[in-house]
């Protein structure tokens, strides 16, 4: 192509949103030149390199959007030899998100430390990956911010983002006192399972708070029944009874410094 040619066509790659294409056209001619490939080939790998890198855009665009803490969890990274009483099985199951498809929700349950947290951000990942759409909040930081909804008049605003994500993570449920009116807080946590419940959208809740302590956390016991009712009418529920895997890395760390000279 002469240099007309040339910009013309990348012009025309801009417009249809053919990034990968407008950036690689010249090796992939390249590439057939030198495999003698037909018409039908060099419009597969042609086709192939541009879906695989909307995908890469796709997938790299949903976990920003979904706000997960960085650096981001991986399940391979998971020590499941320091819970042997958690099932692998049973994860990696989840691992498949049927649960995503069966409109099915995760509560993770267990004491500090023992890796709901990772679990429940490595499976949203996943979902990101999978083509979900995920937001990712600690339980304290969406209270306040839908109670600060209530203040300024912008709750309906605020919780559409809990509500609309194909899958919600609750997180940390227990870790932080909150310093808000409990009271409302109960009711704010309801409004977001409740919408969330009626429209049979996924959640993945961590919360080292026993069932039995809920109504004393949240500070209203006729309001957690209600929420317990629909989080645990179609949640798997994943207890995670094992030692704590900070306290033992913080444990490994002053052995290393104590043992030396």
């Amino acid at each position: 192509m002469n240099s007309k040619e040339t910009n013309v066509f990348l012009e025309n790659c801009r417009y249809l949103g053919l990034k990968n294409l407008e950036g690689q056209w010249e090796s992939l001619i390249e590439k057939a030149n030198r495999s003698e490939a037909g018409f039908y080939d060099f419009l597969f790998d042609v086709i192939q390199s541009e879906a695989g890198a909307r995908r890469e855009r796709s997938i790299r665009y949903r976990i920003k959007e979904s706000r997960l803490p960085q650096p981001l969890k991986l399940l391979s990274d998971f020590d499941f030899s320091f819970q042997p009483k958690l099932r692998k099985k049973l994860i990696m199951d989840l691992a498949t998100m049927d649960f995503m498809r069966q409109h099915q929700s995760i509560l993770f349950l267990g004491n500090c430390g023992t890796g709901k947290s990772h679990l429940g951000k490595s499976l949203a990942l996943m979902a990101c990956e999978k083509g979900y759409k995920v937001f990712y909040t600690s339980c304290a930081a969406m209270l306040s911010d839908l109670n600060a909804g209530v203040y300024e008049k912008t709750l309906l605003k605020r919780m559409r983002k809990y509500v609309m994500p194909d899958l919600l993570v609750i997180d940390e449920m227990g870790h932080d006192r909150l310093e808000l009116q409990v009271t409302k807080e109960a009711h704010l946590l309801f409004k977001v399972i409740d919408e969330r419940y009626k429209l049979k959208k996924s959640l993945i809740f961590t919360t080292n708070v026993e069932e039995a302590d809920w109504g004393d956390y949240l500070g209203d016991p006729i309001t957690t029944k209600a929420i317990l009712d629909r989080i645990f009418h179609y949640s798997i529920k994943v207890e995670i009874k094992g030692a704590s895997y900070r306290k033992h890395e913080g444990d490994e760390l002053q052995k290393r410094y104590q043992d030396k000279p």
